[in-house]
Formats: C-alpha cells, sequence, structure tokens
C-alpha cells in the first residue's frame, strides 16, 4: 500500500481507487488501534488491497456488479457504494472522531504500526506525537511488549524528521544548525558582519525560522546559499535539506545597528523604547553604543520582550542574570533504578568529572508504574546503596529524593513515614493531566501543602509543541509555594522549560525560589540545564535565586530550614 492522508475531511469529486482504498485502509487500521473486530479489520485491510490493483475505476462499474469483483463481497461493495454516493464512510468518520487527533498523528510515522499505536495509547496513555518522543527520551517504551532499544531509537528519529517538516522548532534542536550556518556564511564572505537576530537571539524556547543580519549584497546572499544547496523560498527566505526556514535581511553598514536593535526586540519593548528614547537609534556603531547614548545600562536581546527592563535599566544595572555556570548541583535525575539508563555511580561520576558538587537523584514513584516506580522495599535498597557510594564519593555527595506522583486528589504517593526519609521530595503530575482550572488547582496546591513536598515538578506538564498542560493559576501556585516553603522547578529539558519564563519574574519578586533541574534520565541530560538557563534569563532570574546554584553547604542548610 502507498502512503496515504489521513482524510479528515472528504474531497467533493468522484473518488478514484485510490481514494477508495485509502478509506479501508485506514479503517482496518483504526480498528485495529481501537482493538475492534481483528477479523472485520483485515478484511478491510485486504480490501484496500484489491481495490487498490483494479484494472478498472470502481466509479464505472455497475453498482450491482461490485460485489462480484476479485476481493470485494457484500459487506464491502455496500461501503464502497456509501463513498462514491457521499465521498465518506460513515464508520470511518465515527471512528476519527473518537481518535485523538495526536493518535491519527502517529499513523504517520514510519515503525508504528495500529498495534504499537494501540499499546502507545491504551497501555503508555500517550496521545501526541511529542509525547511520544519526550517517552522514548525517557526509555519508557522499553518497558513494553514489542518496544526494544532498537525499535525506540528508530521511532525517536522518525518522530524527529517529521516534526523538523511541521513549521515549529525547539530552540535547542536549531542551535547547533544555526552556529554551523553562520560559520559557513561568514568563511564566505569575510569582510562582512553576520549575526544573528530575532527570536533565536532573543533565547525563545521555539522558533519558526532562524534570522541572520548582514550588510552583504542580497544578490551576494543568494548566490552562496544556492551554491550550497540552499532554495529560495520567498526573495530573502531559503531551506535547506533539514526544511528549516532561514530569513536573511540585508542592510547597508551605516544603519546595520540600528536594524539589529530593532530586529532584537519585541514590539511592545521596541514602541516604548521609541516613544523615549528614539534618539539613541540615530548614527551609532553598535547596541552597546545605542544604549550608551540612551544613557541606561544595557539590556541583554534575551531580555527584550518586556518593556519593563527598560525602566530597570534606568535605575540600576542588570547584574547577576543566571548564566551556566552559576550551577552548582545537578538536581532531578532518574537512574536506572526507574527509567533512567545509567547507574547511580554513573551519574555521580559524570557530576564529579564535571565540577558539581552534589547529585540529587529523583527516581519515580510506585505509581509511575510505567518508569518502573520503585516499591518500598526497593526505596530502602536504594538509600542502603547511595549510603555505601557517599562513603566513596566524598566530599561530592548524593542526595536522597524521589519524584512523587501528585496523585488524582493531590495527596503523595507513599505514606508519610516513608517521604519522611528522603532528602527532598519533588512532587509532580504525570497522569491524569485532562484537567479544569480548579481540579488542576485543588490538585496542586494540595499537594505543595503537604509538609514533605519540597519542589514542585514541571508545574504545568507542558510539552513545546506537543502539549499545552494543564491550567493553573500561576500567581496562586507562586503564592502557596512561598506560603509553605516549596520551590518551583524550571524543569531545563528542552522540550518543558516548565515553569515558563514569562513567570520568573513575578515569582523572584514575590519572594520564591526557583530551581533549574535537566529531569536526566542519562548524563547527557545534564546538558540540558544550558536550555533551562536561557529560559531562566528571559525572565531575569537571578543565581542567588535558584536552588541549583547553591554550594553543596548551602544547599544542607536549605534542607535544614526547610524541614
Amino acid at each position: 500500500m502507498r502512503d496515504f492522508f489521513i482524510p479528515l475531511t472528504y474531497l467533493r469529486f468522484m473518488p478514484d481507487n485510490y481514494s477508495i482504498a485509502d478509506q479501508f485502509s485506514l479503517l482496518g487500521k483504526l480498528m485495529d488501534i481501537h482493538q475492534e473486530n481483528s477479523f472485520k479489520a483485515k478484511s478491510y485491510a485486504s480490501a484496500a488491497f484489491s481495490i487498490e490493483k483494479l484494472p478498472i475505476q470502481l466509479s464505472e462499474v455497475a453498482r450491482e456488479e461490485l460485489a462480484g469483483l476479485k476481493g470485494i463481497g457484500a459487506s464491502t461493495s455496500s461501503k464502497i457504494i456509501e463513498i462514491l454516493d457521499t465521498g465518506k464512510l460513515k464508520v470511518l468518520e465515527e471512528l476519527i472522531a473518537k481518535t485523538p487527533q495526536g493518535i491519527l498523528e502517529m499513523m504517520q510515522i514510519k515503525g508504528l504500526g495500529p498495534k504499537k499505536i494501540s499499546t502507545i495509547w491504551k497501555e503508555m496513555g500517550i496521545e501526541s506525537i511529542g509525547e511520544l518522543l519526550y517517552a522514548c527520551n525517557e526509555n519508557r517504551l522499553l518497558l513494553y511488549k514489542g518496544f526494544g532499544e532498537k525499535t525506540q531509537k528508530n521511532v525517536a528519529e522518525s518522530i524527529g524528521f517529521y516534526l523538523r517538516h511541521q513549521g515549529h522548532f525547539l530552540y535547542a534542536e536549531l542551535e547547533e544548525y544555526a552556529l554551523h550556518l553562520i560559520q559557513m556564511l561568514e568563511k564566505g564572505f569575510k569582510e562582512n558582519r553576520w549575526t544573528f537576530t530575532g527570536d533565536f537571539k532573543r533565547q525563545m524556547p521555539t522558533l519558526e525560522k532562524l534570522q541572520i543580519l548582514t550588510d552583504c549584497p542580497a544578490a551576494s546572499v543568494n548566490n552562496l546559499l544556492m551554491e550550497n544547496g540552499f532554495q529560495q523560498d520567498e526573495s530573502n527566505t531559503y531551506k535547506g535539506i533539514e526544511q528549516i526556514p532561514i530569513e536573511v535581511i540585508s542592510t547597508e553598514t551605516s544603519i546595520f545597528a540600528t536594524t539589529e536593535f530593532k530586529l532584537n526586540a519585541s514590539q511592545a519593548f521596541l514602541e516604548q523604547w521609541v516613544s523615549e528614547l528614539s534618539e539613541s537609534l540615530i548614527g551609532t556603531l553598535s547596541e552597546e553604543e545605542i544604549f550608551k547614548k540612551a544613557g541606561i545600562n544595557y539590556i541583554p536581546p534575551y531580555l527584550r520582550e518586556e518593556p519593563e527592563w527598560i525602566k530597570t535599566a534606568k535605575t540600576n544595572g542588570i547584574k547577576d542574570i543566571i548564566q551556566v555556570k552559576d550551577i552548582r548541583g545537578i538536581i532531578h535525575t532518574h537512574s536506572d533504578w526507574s527509567d533512567g539508563l545509567q547507574s547511580i555511580e554513573e551519574m555521580a561520576l559524570s557530576c564529579v568529572q564535571q565540577g558539581f558538587e552534589y547529585l540529587v537523584i529523583s527516581d519515580h514513584s510506585k505509581s509511575a508504574f510505567y518508569a518502573n516506580g520503585l516499591s518500598e522495599e526497593r526505596i530502602k535498597a536504594q538509600h542502603q546503596y547511595i549510603e555505601e557510594q557517599n562513603s566513596k564519593l566524598g566530599p561530592f555527595k548524593i542526595f536522597k529524593s524521589i519524584e512523587c506522583d501528585i496523585l488524582n486528589d493531590g495527596s503523595l504517593d507513599y505514606s508519610d513515614t516513608l517521604l519522611g526519609t528522603f532528602d527532598l521530595v519533588i512532587a509532580s503530575v504525570h497522569s491524569n493531566l485532562k484537567m479544569s482550572e480548579e481540579k488542576a488547582m485543588q490538585r496542586i496546591i494540595r499537594a505543595i501543602e503537604h509538609p514533605s513536598t519540597r519542589i514542585l515538578g514541571h508545574p504545568t506538564g507542558r510539552l513545546l509543541l506537543s502539549r499545552a498542560g494543564y491550567p493553573i493559576n500561576h500567581e496562586k501556585v507562586i503564592d502557596a509555594c512561598i506560603a509553605n516553603k516549596v520551590v518551583l522547578e524550571i524543569n531545563a529539558h528542552p522540550r518543558r522549560l516548565d515553569l515558563d519564563w514569562r513567570w520568573i519574574h513575578l515569582a523572584q519578586q514575590k519572594g520564591a525560589i526557583l530551581s533549574i533541574n535537566p529531569d536526566a534520565h542519562n548524563t547527557e541530560g545534564y546538558k540540558d540545564i544550558r536550555y533551562g538557563v536561557l529560559a531562566s534569563q528571559k525572565g531575569g532570574l537571578l543565581s542567588s535565586n535558584n536552588l541549583s546554584s547553591y554550594h553543596l553547604k548551602e544547599f544542607e542548610q536549605f534542607l535544614v530550614s526547610y524541614k
């Protein structure tokens, strides 16, 4: 069978054999996904194959003769007549209507057949491609029959390819590509200026394109890119084989700095600047000179979203914004005790080699059965193992933690007695994510108020470009965390970056402590700290307000004071 596009709407002209076959093929696959009559599902798949191979168009066959065609019986012929008369198939429409859009989308992913999709949906509770990719990153698929390490890797690669063609990208997906691209341009025209501008320069978590500013003539840019295999989409937009839109803006050297400044600011920021400091944009040679001419402190591009930073820059310097080098410890990691890939010892040794002072191991709790969550007996064994490692690794220290599921009623996954044996508890929602704000708030606030909770993990449960997350009243959650001495996580995984950067400044102003945590499932995951830092910079997070920036002794004192 050839590939087909899922017919969420049907064409109005007379269907040909291919479109009819597509509908039967889709019907059979959806029946398998919904675990309906397997005999009928196979018969529809067989009918699709037969229809596609017919030497004559079904629309040209007399209705009473359809059932006599090879591979087509009475049941199939009645459905063919329905398609010919209406362009639709009612039973298929009904199945599509009760199938989540994300599940339909999974059918476009190479290597995922109906049976595997059914397992992903019905057993894993995953309903979107982004969630599935995240599950691959967390090695969740390995826990289910039919999914080996090779299959999981192939699925992840296929999803990555698919998402790259959807028009939106994670910052983390584009960063390395962007750096190689600008190196190519600089090498081609060394005498010209090249710089990223727009959303990439402002470190937006998701992007639709890369924007580059240059004083190289547009014709020369075009020739260089075309010579290197890029295709021109619009007058100044190009795509390579990776299908990433690249907008190249050519400008005169005399107005380069002004153009760069304008491209590196949001509309609201720029309007405020022009109304107050418009003369600073005239006759300048660099962005730094624009700020000097305006008589205010430099505002990095990542803060040029909200106009309020202009006022801050006037009254005092923007100092001590979090940097990657400020992270002292790795908080929120998963080992091979749950769904991580490496041992606690390997995770710890990697921390030591990279200069970190401590590691917080926080494997999944028992309700997260899909992630090999820890039973009470395994917790005791893990704690003993951690103590053994600490006796060998000092002064480096491993802390005993758990990412404890917030259950549907807001309670935590273990007894209070058992929770008291951990150095700290990260409370997170992982199940029943489809909630109203009222339900989500009741659930989260109760968890925050539990005396064992020290960190609220990924507060909204979002997955960028895949899942919006459950709705919460951010201000009330922030206030509850402050009142109960609970830290707000900034989950650094590039698909989460949750708490969103837009709420960091308010949380900080109110007096909350935040923590950039990688949620790493192997040592490679430590690199995600960088993306948590970049997102946190947009919110103006200070290193002094970030828990994972605490030195070991400060961290230990924090745990004692927050008991």
